[in-house]
């Protein structure tokens, strides 16, 4: 009986641990980290710019990690690209970083006939997707003012989604701008 006692023990033990793993994994889908640092990067754009994140300090920026052939980053362009319609100029912009996506002209006729509105930046060698540890596609950060990571949306976020973690970060932008 002992024997079965300790079994049960183990099996509720396991239980537990996979229960939290599970709850944290689910909690970080659109989790809100302790205000890190947005990793520095400079990339060429799709209209044969450099773009770095330095050089849109003061501004709020949703930085997004996307694939041509990751079906969640297709499904999530239309609302990313209405966000930015919407939202565009001012305090915010939106950086659609492509990565493993093939050639640049494979990467802007998909841009194209995706509707995308925004920004699209290059990242051939992955060296901004490992710095900002993406583990896979898509991938979101909020970055606010002053360079700061205040949210990141694993998997596809919706329109709803970004425009509720936005509002604060650009009511924040807003005061910011107005004081200088």
């Amino acid at each position: 009986m002992n024997r079965w006692v300790r079994l049960f023990v183990l099996f509720a033990a396991a239980l537990a641990a996979y229960e939290l793993f599970a709850w944290r994994g689910r909690s970080a889908r659109g989790s809100s980290p302790a205000a890190s640092p947005a990793p520095a990067f400079s990339l060429l754009a799709d209209d044969g710019r450099q773009v770095s994140l330095a050089g849109l300090r003061g501004k709020v920026i949703a930085v997004n990690f996307w694939s041509t052939w990751c079906g969640p980053c297709r499904e999530e362009i239309p609302d990313l690209a209405r966000v930015y319609a919407a939202r565009k100029g001012g305090c915010f912009e939106l950086l659609g970083i492509a990565e493993e996506s093939g050639e640049h002209a494979e990467v802007v006729s998909a841009a194209r006939k995706l509707g995308i509105n925004y920004p699209v930046l290059f990242d051939d060698d992955a060296k901004v997707g490992d710095a900002f540890r993406i583990p896979g596609y898509p991938r979101t950060y909020l970055v606010d003012v002053n360079g700061l990571i205040q949210k990141v949306f694993e998997g596809a976020v919706d329109r709803d989604e970004l425009d509720r973690a936005l509002a604060p970060l650009l009511a924040d932008c807003s005061q910011v701008t107005s004081a200088r």
